[in-house]
């Protein structure tokens, strides 16, 4: 019963929070409107999210999310550097396809949100058969090097997070 009326529990919940930190008041009216968006956003949204997550190796998913903390960190100094340092012509920005061997679709948003979100990066395009993902980088040095980046620093855990 849980399930057919709250679908996702912790995004409920994070949506009756943001809710209330958005309106900045907990009068009956703002928390009956937080409850109300906590129960019917979930549940109008259901088909839209990939397939339940079964969450592994929580170390491993851990020290990912402090090693993409620490990546988003270091990208972003390197692209405000390189913008602060170098003329737009001598900026190599290249579209790059990586071969992949993840095919978990909750694995593969997790990848789309670590690229989209490390300055530097944007995702392009996935192919469709999930086999091969096209990024553009802002400044591409070595093109091989910066697939195994990819494939080792990211694929790989991720493959262990969502897919052994």
């Amino acid at each position: 019963m849980r399930q057919r009326w709250l679908p996702s529990p912790p995004l409920s919940l994070a949506l009756f929070v943001v809710w209330l930190l958005l309106n900045q008041a907990l009068d009956a009216g703002t928390l009956l409107m937080a409850a109300f968006l906590a129960v019917v956003v979930p549940l109008l949204t259901r088909s839209l999210r990939p397939a339940n997550v079964r969450l592994r190796k929580p170390g491993v998913a851990l020290r990912l999310a402090v090693r993409v903390m620490a990546d988003l960190l270091h990208s972003a100094l390197t692209v405000a550097r390189l913008l602060l340092t170098r003329r737009t012509a001598d900026i190599e920005a290249h579209f790059v396809e990586i071969p992949l061997q993840l095919r978990d679709p909750n694995a593969l948003a997790m990848l789309a949100m670590i690229c989209c979100l490390t300055p530097g990066t944007a995702w392009g395009e996935l192919s469709f058969d999930r086999s091969r993902l096209l990024l553009h980088v802002f400044d591409m040095e070595d093109e091989a090097a910066f697939i195994t980046l990819i494939k080792t620093r990211y694929e790989a855990p991720l493959m262990e997070i969502f897919e052994s």
